[in-house]
């Protein structure tokens, strides 16, 4: 499979490695194989590349001899090992001969073989596997001339769960695992917040915990307002409760209709009876499940299950809106703006971001597409396997699917225009400010710290990133601090670990700075105390070129006169109605909110934790059964071994386990 193609390439080689593994292990459908192959294909310290051999075209004819029309994955390699492209071929040695010619080729391939020293290939069996690794090592590696969806977020789903008698109704995001119905995906948190809230004065299902429902001994707010039947405290009995979650079933399952006409003969049936009270509590119940389906917004009448892709691409940049329909219902949209591998045509950036896309997301029944893709018969053919049943591609032409599709668009083209315009105005302020703080070169990529902390307590140390796009969030990074030596509450010598921890991981990743991942400014939380602590400790790493700014209060603590702080200068400030002092309150703002919540996450962690927790062997019901049994997990420290033994469930060797637990602690 994999073939001897230069010098460079051993018969002991990984890739030679990688070859029998695959053969003896060949399924592409697999995420654990994937990873495997693109751990593999990963590694560094085997790139056949060398500084003395020729480039662009004359070194990508050099491997033509040793290719065949097998099909598979090539990757063209800078001067220094670096991708810059990762491509896939039904067949190699015709894929790589299109590049070998000088001449018939865009700006943007133009630039790429201009650019390639070496390049590195893979055979599969089916150019299928051959798309499904393209894919993975493109979002492993990130080459600058690929496409690369950026903000690949999971979505949420409504959960029903089914671990419990009375199942609970609440929002989940990430793997499957639980027990229980899930429905999704929905473009966002809100969109599920807003349908949670609605459904809960439908249906009237419980969402509190299990162990707050344990807890209860009377009902609950949500029960006063009419959100909760108050399951916990014995108001409604098992089978009534699971008619409810039935019927929040259908409904979630597109028959909302039906569920609607049921509640409406109940109403009847109730007034007829003269239950007024309870026929009013279904005429409220009908009331919110219109109102469910009015914000549902528009519910096409011909598609049930499926996700529509709009592209809009201008001027060099493209947007994608991802729009979820389930159920028969619209469940929201998401934008995407995918790096478009600078210059990539339409149809070859959505066929990367269909592919990206549901690498570790659910694939609907149909795919609906504003324009038809490179290779959507592969696409179609990747999609059903990783399914496991026949997904449709379709891209309409009339009808309301075409509607769809329209509106779509219109919704893409608005949201790159904005998105160009905010572009071009962070633009501006990183330039205003490299001109205040007299910098020599530009700034493309702004790092901001802060830390938070209650006297120490909790204290976590976070990162966001800005460039000249906007907010970086998938760059976001928080640090649970590991030193144990320093004060606590001690912000410098929190910010000096930062610091070191931060730059290790980018001389570790990138230490040649080819990938674009190192600062060209640190924005620091702080006066003149914490941008010298923070100075010393970029001098210490090496590293003391990047430049550093700090913003502190000013007089009063008062918005609008914070001043600004640059090693080896005085502190000065800006004008009160200056746009960069906006944009680095901006910018500070941002970091304290993605710091606070990160300290508030780890608090109510910390809150919430028993001292059982950490003791293995110990679940849910051998945790409820010890509580139970002593009240409250310090009494179950507290206890003696003959007494742990007495608790049903506790085997000798846990009692043993428990007690020598809670005397290593002591």
């Amino acid at each position: 499979m994999t073939q001897e193609l230069s010098p460079e390439f051993s018969t002991g080689s990984k890739l030679i490695r990688l070859a029998s593994r695959l053969e003896q292990h060949y399924d592409l459908g697999s995420r654990a194989t994937q990873e495997m192959m693109i751990e593999e294909a990963k590694i560094d310290e085997e790139l056949p590349y060398a500084s003395a051999a020729p480039k662009g075209h004359e070194c990508i004819r050099s491997y033509l001899n040793a290719l065949d029309g097998s099909p598979g994955v090539y990757r063209m390699l800078g001067e220094k090992g670096d991708v810059l492209y990762v491509g896939k071929a039904r067949n190699l040695r015709k894929r790589v001969s299109s590049y070998a010619k000088p001449h018939g080729h865009s700006p943007r391939i133009r630039r790429m073989v201009a650019s390639t020293s070496s390049m590195m290939f893979l055979t599969t069996t089916t150019e299928t596997e051959a798309l499904l690794l393209e894919q993975n090592l493109i979002k492993q590696l990130k080459p600058r001339f690929n496409v690369l969806l950026r903000d690949d977020k999971s979505f949420p789903n409504i959960l029903i769960s089914y671990e419990h008698a009375f199942p609970q109704l609440r929002k989940h995001r990430g793997s499957c695992k639980e027990k229980g119905s899930y429905f999704g995906p929905f473009a966002s948190a809100q969109a599920v917040n807003r349908t949670l809230n609605q459904l809960q004065k439908v249906f009237l299902l419980r969402s509190c915990s299990d162990s707050v429902f344990e807890s209860r001994t009377r009902p609950c707010l949500l029960y006063q307002i009419k959100r909760c039947c108050a399951p916990c405290v014995g108001f409604v009995s098992t089978d009534d409760y699971g008619g409810l979650v039935k019927e929040a079933e259908r409904f979630l399952s597109g028959k909302s209709s039906g569920v609607q006409e049921q509640l409406a003969i109940e109403m009847h049936k109730a007034s007829a009876d003269l239950e007024f009270e309870r026929a009013a509590a279904l005429r409220d119940r009908i009331k919110a499940l219109t109102s469910v389906q009015s914000v549902q917004g528009v519910n096409p009448r011909t598609v049930y299950e499926a996700d529509l892709f709009a592209l809009y691409s201008a001027g060099g940049q493209a947007c994608v809106q991802v729009f979820f329909f389930r159920a028969g219902q619209n469940w929201g949209n998401h934008a995407y703006y995918p790096n478009t591998g600078s210059g990539a045509e339409d149809d070859e950036v959505l066929e990367a971001f269909v592919v990206q896309f549901y690498t570790r997301k659910p694939v609907p029944k149909t795919v609906i597409l504003s324009r038809q893709p490179a290779n959507a018969d592969l696409i179609q053919d990747m999609l059903s396997r990783k399914a496991e049943r026949q997904v449709r591609i379709i891209v309409p032409i009339r009808g309301e699917k075409a509607i769809l599709v329209k509106n779509a668009l219109r919704n893409a083209r608005e949201s790159l225009a904005m998105r160009i315009s905010e572009s071009a105005a962070q633009a501006r302020l990183i330039d205003g400010l490299v001109k205040i703080l007299n910098l020599d070169g530009p700034v493309n990529r702004i790092e901001v710290f802060d830390n938070s902390h209650i006297q120490g307590s909790n204290a976590v140390g976070a990162m966001i990133v800005a460039n000249r796009e906007g907010f970086l969030k998938s760059s976001y990074r928080k640090f649970n601090f590991k030193k144990n030596e320093f004060r606590p509450g001690d912000d410098l010598a929190m910010m000096q670990e930062v610091f070191e921890r931060r730059f290790a991981r980018l001389f570790k990743e990138d230490r040649d700075r080819m990938a674009g991942s190192w600062p060209d400014l640190l924005l620091i939380d702080g006066g003149r105390s914490q941008v010298s602590a923070a100075y010393e400790a970029l001098a210490a790493l090496g590293v003391a070129e990047i430049p550093i700014l700090g913003i502190s209060k000013g007089p009063d603590r008062d918005a609008g006169r914070e001043e600004l702080h640059i090693p080896n200068r005085a502190p000065f400030a800006l004008a009160k109605n200056d746009p960069v002092l906006y944009f680095l309150q901006r910018l500070r703002d941002e970091a304290h909110r993605f710091a606070i919540g990160a300290h508030r996450s780890k608090r109510k962690k910390a809150v919430g934790s028993n001292l059982l927790d950490s003791i293995p062997g110990i679940g849910a019901v051998k945790k409820r059964a010890l509580l139970a049994h002593f009240g409250s997990a310090k009494a179950v420290g507290r206890a003696g071994f003959e007494d742990l033994k007495a608790v049903d469930g506790i085997s000798i060797s846990l009692a043993e386990r428990i007690f020598g637990h809670f005397r290593d602690r002591e």
